[in-house]
């Protein structure tokens, strides 16, 4: 915010300065999700970057084609889509999910898949339950039918180190916000699936690719940010080897440190009186959701800021997930981060317990 900077470009000094905070980031985020640096795109959110990916992909689609979309996800992949197909004659099917376990099974998904099927949205991890479907099971089957998918990433990457091949996917977005960032979205393909599409854009702006789909001035503050934060990622253990290597080492340790805690969270939650966890995913990111009888998700968690305990409540915008699961007002939502340690897990489980009404009647 200090330094000289200016518009990218080689002309001078402050124009350097700009070009090479954006090819830090691109770089930096290359090796995050394990694409090529020219396939990556920045863009003001996640959801900014799902709404003009979808007036893209929609175009290059004709009438009658389908695009599928999971009623688990958090709406920001599902309503670009709609609205996509709405305005391209294209037609939406949906991916369903068990409503007792919040599980999304590869059943669920051949259910909702045809030979029309051209594009495949679904989340990597749901921001509302928690569940983390097997995605490259489900890359395989959109790709058998002839379609590709489009992976959120934005609650998985926070936990889960992206492989862009390993997942078998044909884009991915994620949030840095979500994995100790800046605010911005971030989009990850290839350099030859985003050639062959053409977004809203300038008419003098270049249609060099990633360039064609960042609208404006990019934010280069927040770039420095995201180069800054995957270094800090990497470096959560100390070790040698390339930044990738760097990576995965620290994502295996956070794993571990994540998956201890939660699972004293699952087990102080399940064994309170008067708490009630909501679905049980077999596969799930270390994020729970709960409610506390008597009380609305708002209640609970106004009571509980009172304690200095900061959660939160609603549908976190997965709305189609509420109210297919007929959730209503929701949940309360706890989940694991980095610098989550016991103190924190019982100091919540402890604020819990004394909102449960057997708590309250006893006092």
């Amino acid at each position: 915010m200090v330094t000289s900077v200016s518009q990218r470009g080689r002309n001078n000094y402050s124009e350097q300065a700009a070009d090479r905070i954006v090819m830090a980031a691109r770089r930096a985020m290359a090796d995050f999700l394990n694409v090529e640096a020219d396939a990556v795109v920045f863009g003001r959110s996640a959801t900014q970057i799902n709404f003009d990916m979808a007036r893209a992909i929609g175009r290059a689609l004709v009438p009658g084609d389908e695009i599928v979309v999971s009623r688990l996800d958090h709406d920001a992949n599902i309503r670009p889509w709609v609205i996509a197909a709405e305005a391209n004659d294209l037609t939406v099917r949906w991916i369903d999910f068990d409503k007792r376990s919040g599980e999304l099974r590869l059943e669920h998904v051949r259910e909702a898949l045809s030979e029309r099927s051209r594009l495949v949205a679904v989340t990597g991890a749901s921001n509302f339950l928690g569940t983390k479907p097997d995605i490259p099971a489900i890359a395989a089957e959109a790709h058998r039918v002839g379609a590709e998918l489009y992976l959120d990433a934005v609650a998985y990457a926070a936990h889960e180190l992206v492989d862009f091949a390993q997942l078998g996917v044909d884009y991915v977005v994620c949030s840095p916000y979500k994995f100790c960032g800046p605010h911005l979205g971030v989009l990850g393909s290839t350099v030859e699936r985003l050639s062959g599409l053409v977004p809203d854009k300038l008419r003098p702006s270049t249609m060099r690719v990633p360039n064609r789909f960042e609208l404006g001035t990019l934010p280069y503050e927040a770039l420095a940010g995201v180069a800054e934060t995957v270094e800090f990622l990497a470096d959560l253990t100390v070790g040698p080897g390339s930044r990738r290597e760097r990576l995965e080492r620290s994502y295996r340790a956070l794993a571990a440190h994540e998956s201890a805690l939660f699972d004293e969270l699952v087990k102080g939650i399940e064994q309170t009186a008067g708490v009630r966890r909501i679905g049980s995913p077999g596969s799930c990111v270390p994020t729970v959701l709960f409610a506390v009888d008597g009380r609305t998700p708002e209640q609970t968690c106004r009571e509980l800021g009172a304690r200095d305990v900061a959660v939160m409540g609603g549908s976190f915008y997965a709305i189609e997930a509420a109210e297919f699961a007929g959730l209503g007002e929701g949940g309360v939502r706890a989940g694991i981060a980095p610098y989550t340690n016991a103190e924190d897990v019982a100091r919540l489980l402890e604020a819990v317990a004394d909102l449960s009404p057997s708590s309250v009647a006893r006092s």
